[in-house]
């Protein structure tokens, strides 16, 4: 894995670059996310041999190799010059490999602070949403995975919206939180807390009675002071992050998806409880994944 810029820093961004207006996005995103935080973006790309171009058993011939790398490193070029339109100033490093894109973006993720990517892509990063890639590199980073669709770019209405952050009493929604509040921070955006309670077996007083609207109000208190308290820790580390709390009775998609329009970003938990369980192999990450109207980024537990 070819490393010319020789920096291994945990507060990168990582970027995996394919060449797909998808990944252009991507670049985009990352650039800008690495302006706003001061940090050196790394532009990353791996190349394999198609196995249509050569019999089994056969060796391909060293030209063939040098071709892939050749069109990897215009790829790797022509991400560059697009990071700095986007921001002229800041510090671009690359890494070039030759096999598994999965393989090179889980390694580069042990220094990173996050890995962003497309969500549509071409050749080795194709199917980001629901392909192999993406699956593996969300479910097993070791830093935060931002994926950006081919329609949810940041836009002149939402490059200045808020963060969006799906709240449910786990650790690791707590650690998603606070890498909200991270992000917020440095964005100087607005951070909305949003926590559904859907799946919450709350009972009435009586069984067999209807519930009151008193008593759903009652509910709703207890809810937001319960995510007062949750968030009172990280609000005063952050005191200049506006917060704003959304309490849904709603089902999480539906309500994440909603918050989260005009927003520069969404942050969900890998794993949690009640309306977010079974996060990454479910179908609430999956239709996040492909609903939400913004960039995502998935946060998973510290080991």
């Amino acid at each position: 894995m070819a490393q010319p810029d020789g920096v291994n820093r945990a507060d990168q961004i990582i970027v995996a670059v394919d060449g797909s207006p998808a990944s252009e996005n991507a670049v985009r995103w990352a650039a800008n996310t690495a302006l706003k935080r001061g940090t050196q973006l790394r532009l990353a790309a791996s190349y394999t041999m198609p196995q249509f171009l050569y019999a089994e058993g056969m060796v391909p011939p060293k030209e063939l190799f040098d071709d892939l790398e050749r069109e990897t490193v215009e790829k790797i070029d022509r991400a560059r010059d697009i990071a700095l339109e986007v921001a002229p100033d800041i510090e671009i490093g690359h890494v070039i490999a030759e096999g598994s894109p999965i393989d090179m973006l889980l390694e580069l993720s042990k220094g990173a602070a996050m890995i962003v990517m497309g969500s549509r892509g071409l050749g080795g990063l194709s199917g980001m949403v629901l392909g192999s890639v993406s699956g593996a590199v969300v479910s097993h980073a070791s830093c935060p995975v931002v994926v950006i669709r081919e329609d949810s770019n940041v836009t002149d209405e939402n490059k200045y919206g808020p963060v969006v952050v799906g709240v449910d009493g786990s650790e690791v929604s707590r650690r998603a939180t606070e890498v909200a509040f991270e992000e917020a921070d440095a964005r100087g955006a607005e951070l909305v807390a949003v926590h559904t309670w859907v799946d919450t077996q709350v009972q009435g007083p009586g069984a067999g009675f209807a519930v009151s609207d008193d008593y759903w109000e009652a509910v709703q208190r207890e809810k937001s002071d319960k995510l007062d308290t949750y968030l009172s820790t990280l609000k005063t580390r952050y005191p200049n992050v506006p917060l704003r709390k959304i309490i849904a009775r709603d089902r999480p998609v539906r309500a994440l998806t909603e918050a989260a329009e005009g927003a520069q970003l969404l942050v969900t938990g890998s794993h949690g409880r009640g309306g977010f369980k079974g996060m990454l192999l479910g179908s609430t990450s999956r239709a996040l994944l492909q609903s939400a109207p913004c960039p995502m980024m998935v946060v998973r537990p510290q080991d």
